[in-house]
């Protein structure tokens, strides 16, 4: 399995040196806001919709499958979708605090990517997101008149009181762990470990 993920990364490292900017890639995810609930109905492929479970995978640029074919998601998608899904769930729950009628709506979160250093190419390169934009397109009840201050009072409390955004903003304090077990001559288990705080 680990020839064949390091023979199938390969060639794309080979082309991540030669062409940077093909490393650099932009994943999105959204969803869709109604005036039935206070809810976000995320958008997804067909395969993840049918599919019992969700599947992470790696991202095709890292040497994954197709997620059309495979199902399996890459897991910076995850994080966007629930980045889409708690940021539309608050903005809901603000506006019905604050009287403003949403008729329907769209949020829509993109993340941008450079997979050489997720792969290792260049060290200098950053692992993860180096910019994450976050909107909302919202569409009022017909007749329905709401000042600006107000909008814009909705955007800085779903900003302040979306949990994952402010988990993103704000670095927790992380902690990591590796245990390992391995059996051993005569039935003896031997456990390794690894753990930082940060």
């Amino acid at each position: 399995m680990s020839a064949a993920l390091r023979e199938k990364q390969a060639p794309i490292k080979d082309q991540y040196k030669s062409d940077p900017t093909s490393a650099i890639v932009t994943l999105s995810s959204s969803g869709t806001l109604d005036s039935s609930s206070i809810t976000c109905k995320l958008d997804t492929g067909k395969a993840v919709h049918d599919a019992q479970q969700k599947v992470a995978g790696l991202h095709q640029k890292a040497g994954g499958d197709d997620p059309l074919i495979s199902g399996e998601l890459c897991s910076g998608d995850m994080l966007l979708e629930a980045l889409v899904a708690c940021a539309g769930v608050t903005l809901k729950a603000v506006a019905t605090a604050l009287d403003i009628p949403i008729k329907e709506g769209t949020v829509r979160a993109e993340g941008d990517l450079d997979f050489k250093g997720t792969m290792g190419v260049d060290r200098n390169a950053p692992v993860g997101f180096t910019k994450i934009r976050l909107a909302f397109d919202l569409k009022l009840q017909d007749g329905a008149e709401v000042a600006e201050e107000k909008i814009e009072k909705l955007g800085k409390l779903t900003e302040r009181y979306c949990v994952v955004l402010q988990t993103i903003t704000r670095k927790p304090e992380l902690s990591v762990s590796v245990h390992g077990t391995q059996e051993t001559e005569q039935g003896i288990e031997r456990t390794t470990g690894w753990s930082q705080k940060s």
